[in-house]
């Protein structure tokens, strides 16, 4: 059950980041206050807020060229997802519901797979990466044709 939790955190703040730098913000912004005030007794005005700074640091850091802006952005909202998953139960259903009106689908729409790996041997030493998705290239708003 954590590792769909922890799947859903990060669907939940991809989409997030994503529509940051999109153009249904506004609407999204609402919808993710209201989900993070519910299970924190926090004001949902004040967690609007706090997306909105949240907002325009990485709009302001992507136009300055940071490589590391939404990385951050996707650490920071991942870890407050999760937290607000763990603190309501109720919330998963609520979070998938958010993606599916985002278009993203969500986790239930993706397969979730489980990958462990062992490397032993040698004393060569190197580095191993492995990832399932790095992410999405924005092509500045064309379409590949």
């Amino acid at each position: 059950m954590e590792a769909e939790l922890t799947a859903l955190a990060a669907a939940g703040a991809s989409a997030l980041v994503q529509q940051m730098v999109g153009e249904a913000w506004e609407q999204t912004r609402v919808r993710v206050a209201a989900f993070l005030a519910r299970g924190s007794g926090r004001d949902a005005v004040a967690i609007d807020g706090e997306l909105e700074e949240a907002r325009a640091d990485l709009v302001d850091a992507e136009a300055s060229g940071s490589p590391d802006a939404r990385a951050e952005a996707l650490t920071e909202w991942r870890g407050r997802m999760r937290r607000a998953l763990r603190n309501d139960p109720r919330a998963a259903q609520e979070l998938r519901a958010l993606l599916a009106e985002l278009g993203d689908g969500g986790p239930a729409a993706r397969q979730v797979v489980e990958t462990h790996n062992h490397i032993s041997g040698g004393t060569y030493h190197s580095t191993v990466i492995q990832a399932g998705s790095v992410g999405r290239v924005d092509h500045g708003g064309t379409q590949p044709g």
